[in-house]
């Protein structure tokens, strides 16, 4: 058990939305990605970045959100 968050910022770096901040158990999980920051807008389409942490586990990767 690890706390588990994973967080989408824009290319600036700026946080757009942190999806998760929990304890979670180990195996394999989704989540789903409305397309709103944490204010509850819509994000333009475009390049983000999201980043995983788990515990000592941290991954950094690129996505491309279409509308």
């Amino acid at each position: 058990e690890q706390n588990v968050t994973i967080a989408i910022y824009d290319v600036m770096g700026r946080n757009i939305r942190t999806l998760i901040n929990i304890k979670q158990d180990a195996g394999y999980h989704s989540i789903h990605w409305d397309a709103k920051n944490d204010i509850g807008e819509g994000v333009a389409a475009g390049m983000y970045i999201y980043t995983i942490q788990a515990g000592e586990f941290r991954d950094t990767k690129k996505m491309v959100l279409l509308k």
